[in-house]
């Protein structure tokens, strides 16, 4: 593994342990030229999967996109960051295994929607809102009504 402060390849394992619900390996690694740490996780990957956009432009699937789309939905939120990197694995579990190497990017984004909704409300409806282009403030309470999300519900 390359280092990432002085691109040595001379670097060290120093730790490994299972991380988010067993499904990565998280190492801690030294570099012998500059002694910077950093940590790295390693994840079973089953197979190569492209997203097609509503383009019709294909590009690889990408995990930390993803992540960073649903930690931007879920900012200054009260979430335990342990249920949301389960939700996240589940997710890339569900399109690995739908049994096609092409995931259309609707399919990823209602699949986050499944998993916001039962993470955090405000969450799932600011996703939504970019997710379904949201064009007007009237647009954020039809969709609330139309997905009968209340405060009587928490």
């Amino acid at each position: 593994m390359r280092c990432p402060f002085c691109s040595s390849e001379d670097t060290q394992v120093k730790d490994s342990r299972q991380a988010e619900d067993n499904t990565a390996v998280r190492r801690r690694r030294q570099c012998g030229s500059c002694a910077g740490r950093f940590t790295t996780f390693e994840r079973v990957q089953l197979r190569e999967l492209m997203v097609i956009k509503k383009s019709g432009r294909r590009t690889p699937f990408d995990r930390d996109k993803l992540a960073r789309s649903v930690l931007i939905a879920l900012q200054k939120r009260p979430v335990d960051p342990e249920r949301v990197e389960q939700m996240i694995s589940g997710v890339v579990r569900q399109l690995e295994a739908g049994g096609t190497p092409e995931i259309e990017s609707d399919r990823i984004g209602e699949l986050v929607m499944e998993g916001l909704s039962s993470l955090d409300k405000i969450g799932y409806v600011r996703y939504a809102s970019v997710y379904k282009d949201f064009r007007a403030t009237e647009d954020f309470g039809t969709f609330i009504q139309d997905e009968k999300l209340s405060d009587e519900d928490e």
